[in-house]
Formats: C-alpha cells, structure tokens, sequence
C-alpha cells in the first residue's frame, strides 16, 4: 500500500509518520506539503530533526499526483486547509483520512462559529465519515479523524448515554491536555518558565471540540443538548485527562454503570477497563489506548468518569491508523504498539 502525508512536519503528523514507518503493509509513504508552489524543494530532514537521517523530499501539493501515486492520503493540516481541499477526493471517492477539524461538524455554520474560519459547503461536510474508531467502522470515502478532547470525552460518556443511565443536562467535563496538544508553534504559555510547575485553563466554554462532542452525544441521546466543558494544560508532554461528572437517573446504581462499560467495551481491543484503582496519563503513553474507571458517590449521588488517552496517539495518529485498518478490512491493530511506553 503506498500512503500520502500532507502536513508531516507538525507533532501529529510526525507520529503518523513513525506508525505509518512500521506498518505492515504499508510499502511507501509520500509526503507533501499543502501549498502547490514553494519558494525552494523541502525535506524531511531539514524539518524535523528527529529525522535527521531521512531526506526524503516533501513535494508541493499537487492532487492529481496524489491520487494517481497513493491507495490513501492523511491530512494532518491545520484547520482551514481541508475545508478548501476536499472536494476532488470527495468528488472521486479517493479514501481520505482527516485529521483537522474541518470536516467533522455538520453544520457549516457551527465550524464558522467555533472555528473561526470559512466552512466547506454543506453537501461535501455531509459525506465525511465521523471516524470515532471503537463505534463508527468506516467505509472507503472521506474520514474526519476525531479530535483528541473529544475522544477522550465521547468514550468516558459513550456508555452512560447510550444506557440511558443519566439525566443529559447534567454533563461535566474537566479535561487536562498536555502541551503537546496546542500544537508547536511557541505562545506565551507554553514557554517553559509559564508552564512549568503551573495549570491554567485556556478557551473556556470556546474551545472547537464542544460542538462535535455535542454533535456524537445526539447521535446516541438528543435529548443531550449541551455540557459544561472546561480545558487546561498541564505541564506535561502527552496526554489528557478527562474527569466527567454526570447525575445518575433515579434508580441507576452502581452494578449498572459496571454492566454498562462492560456491554459497551468488554470485547473492545483499545478500550481498558480500569475496575482496581484509577487511570494514569502515564499508563497510556505512547499507545492507541484509552483507559477508563468510573463511580458512584452515594453521598452527591454523583457519577465520575476519568478518562485518559495519549494525545497525539488515540487522539490523533493512532486513531487515524486504526481508521486506516478498518477502512481496508485489517486487523484493527496493524502498526500500532499493544504495550505502552512506561515508566
């Protein structure tokens, strides 16, 4: 199989390519840039130092090149680049795996709010596949690879909503993302000095995962209108953290939530079921995994979840694989590690 990286030179695109590097059967990874005309020839080496022994040339955009030298392409650009691309992958049924945001909301008006940027028309949004890999097996066509927050919300949640175990206008969510997750160009809070030994949240009630969290929950309960959802970084390199707090239906005990996750999960290969003690970023790190605990405090007779993912693996690389083995009929677990890296 020869597959296609536009956007190789950012942390997701960078992991994508070391899984995609080990995995079986892939033979060929091209890589391009997302611009077509570029003022001097790019390569990787130059542009990630991790790559230091790797000058394979990244060659300026050219879709027509793309589809005749690839069975696949990864974009993992940033958002505003494939709402403007899509539409001749679309119009062929190229198989596309997108790991921006551009294609996951439905409602061209909704990206525009929480994007900030021109939405693609409505009739292409319409034809990507959601590609919440553990729920939605994807078809060949266009993928929109989830967002890291939002996976890790949609899985902590999943069982509690499509149980019908909780009221669905009582959703909290706490999520902590390690720094890796805004991305590499530098800010004023993710210099060392600002970050270190130190939290703060950031986009409060703004930030773009909300809606297409929302937007997943209504495909399993509508009646879930919206969720408390509040972002903070936290002087780590990967990872995220979701605690997730809910307010059982009456009746609802704990034996229920412990059937719930079982049902929803118990046959999943990349969902762990934390029932002895609590989920860890660090029990994740570097893996395709997403590990889960959950309880009942009798006393607030509130439900918590703690979900965690790694970042840049379940939350985007490892996602985009797993979606890449299922839209060509493997193994779910082709060229992705079964052990993470831990300590």
């Amino acid at each position: 199989m020869n597959v296609a990286i536009i956007g190789v030179t950012g942390y997701s695109g960078t992991v994508l390519y070391q899984l995609l590097s080990q995995h079986p059967v892939v033979e060929n990874i091209h890589l391009y840039g997302h611009q077509k005309d570029v003022a001097k020839p790019r390569f990787l080496n130059d542009e990630v130092e991790a790559f230091c022994d790797r000058r394979i040339l990244i060659e300026p955009y050219d879709v027509r090149k793309i589809m005749a030298e690839n069975d696949v392409v990864f974009f993992a650009t940033p958002a505003g680049v494939t709402s403007k691309l899509a539409k001749s992958y679309l119009e062929t049924g190229f198989p596309v795996i997108d790991l921006s945001g551009d294609m996951r909301l439905k409602d061209p008006a909704a990206y525009e709010k929480w994007y900030h940027k021109d939405a693609a028309p409505a009739a292409e949004l319409a034809q990507a596949q959601y590609g919440l890999a553990d729920f939605n097996a994807v078809q060949k066509g266009y993928v929109a690879n989830p967002g890291c927050y939002a996976t890790a919300t949609l899985l902590g949640l999943a069982p509690l909503i499509k149980s019908h175990l909780i009221e669905p206008d009582s959703i909290i969510v706490d999520a902590k993302s390690g720094l890796s997750g805004a991305g590499k160009k530098l800010t004023t809070s993710s210099h060392f000095a600002w970050i270190n030994e130190n939290s703060q949240p950031y986009k409060v009630n703004q930030h773009q995962h909300i809606p297409e969290i929302v937007q997943q929950l209504q495909v399993w309960d509508q009646n879930v209108k919206a969720l408390q959802f509040t972002t903070t970084l936290i002087p780590v390199t990967r990872g995220i953290m979701a605690s997730i707090y809910a307010k059982p239906l009456p009746g609802v005990d704990e034996s229920q939530l412990d059937k719930a996750f079982e049902e929803c999960y118990g046959k999943r290969r990349f969902v762990r079921l934390i029932k002895n003690g609590w989920p860890s970023i660090k029990e994740v790190s570097h893996s395709n995994f997403c590990d889960l605990g959950w309880a009942l405090d009798p006393n607030s007779h509130t439900i918590l979840v703690v979900s965690v993912i790694d970042n840049l693996m379940k939350g985007a690389a490892g996602q985009a694989v797993q979606n890449l083995n299922h839209m060509f009929e493997l193994d779910e677990t082709l060229g992705l590690p079964m052990i993470p890296s831990w300590p």
